[in-house]
């Protein structure tokens, strides 16, 4: 009995927003670090190097695990463990088993980082992450980034953005979402909806701040009744409004955020499906997505893709991938479903 309600308990990781999760990589539960050092140390070693054994250590095992096993290499080879895969592996490979290295928050606010830097921002990956993650995530960036970087996240964003996007995208990186009460009010339901009609499609230009301030400080379930409310005042819907009102970088970031409102996984795998719609998959949104989510709600994102998309995420990453790259992403994604 212990061991269902522990399995249970897996299942249902508390993030830190009583968020449930819906994880495809779980702890291995007969996790011997030691073990799984030697076994990278002589995938590593190995002439020509061993990717299969990497791959099928470090695909299978959580962050914490990966991270005692960092140790227990460290411990034994006299190198460090990160250094020593980036020596041994390229390519799409290199950068996915790198990604695992980190926790979900350093990966994003790397992928952040690695967004705004240098010439001309990377506005999709930017407003893809900070417009999907839940208030408890994006705390939590925030600690890393300035962790990482010695910078806050709220300086490189404005100082890299302008405009309502910079607001916007300030406003979420605040993180101060309302907390979902289980008191439905609706007369603020009603007032809010009120308010995104009338500072949009009712009059000539739009109040983009007022859209700011409710997208950005309500929590998810009252949005969510907001937007349904709000087409009783609106011939459109609220994603139809913010393509009238709106355009560029503000109108993907509305977008997104209704998007991830409305069912964030769904939002994920239709992402996914754009990544790999062409015939080479986009592999930065690939691999940022599936590395990003695994321990998160991956599970939840391949049902939504087989639900929509009608053939499942395995076999759709299957075709659109090849080699040691798509070893890995099927053993991250898990299931065929």
């Amino acid at each position: 009995m212990a061991m269902i309600s522990e399995f249970l308990g897996q299942l249902t990781l508390q993030l830190g927003g009583g968020d449930p999760t819906y994880p495809t990589v779980v702890p291995e539960s007969n996790f011997d670090p030691d073990k799984d050092a030697a076994r990278i140390e002589t995938a590593i070693k190995t002439k020509g190097v061993d990717e299969q054994t990497i791959i099928d250590v470090l695909t299978k095992r959580t962050y914490n695990q990966r991270r005692e096993i960092a140790f227990a290499y460290e411990r034994r080879a006299k190198k460090d463990m990160i250094s020593a895969l980036k020596g041994a592996l390229s390519g799409s490979l290199e950068t996915v088993i790198l990604g695992l290295m980190k926790s979900t928050a350093q990966y994003d606010a790397s992928e952040i980082k690695a967004s705004i830097k240098g010439l001309g921002t990377d506005e999709e990956s930017l407003i893809e992450i900070l417009c999907s993650r839940s208030n408890a995530e994006l705390k939590e960036i925030k600690k890393v980034y300035k962790e990482l970087f010695k910078k806050d996240l709220e300086k490189d964003v404005a100082g890299d953005t302008s405009g309502d996007f910079a607001k916007l995208l300030l406003a979420l990186v605040e993180a101060k979402r309302d907390e979902p009460s289980s008191i439905i009010d609706y007369q603020k339901i009603d007032e809010d909806a009120r308010a995104l009609y009338d500072a949009g499609v009712k009059r000539k230009g739009t109040d983009v701040k007022c859209w700011i301030s409710i997208m950005s400080e309500r929590s998810v379930p009252h949005l969510q009744k907001v937007f349904e409310r709000y087409k009783s005042y609106s011939p459109y819907d609220m994603q139809e409004s913010i393509r009238k009102e709106v355009k560029g970088d503000l109108e993907k970031s509305f977008l997104t955020l209704v998007q991830c409102f409305e069912n964030k996984q769904l939002y994920f795998a239709n992402r996914l499906q754009d990544a790999m719609k062409s015939k080479g998959a986009k592999e930065k949104v690939l691999t940022r997505i599936i590395v990003s989510r695994c321990e998160v709600d991956l599970k939840k994102i391949r049902q939504e893709f087989k639900a929509h998309h009608g053939k499942s995420l395995y076999q759709t990453i299957a075709e659109h991938t090849k080699g040691d790259y798509q070893r890995a992403l099927l053993s991250l994604c898990g299931g065929d479903d």
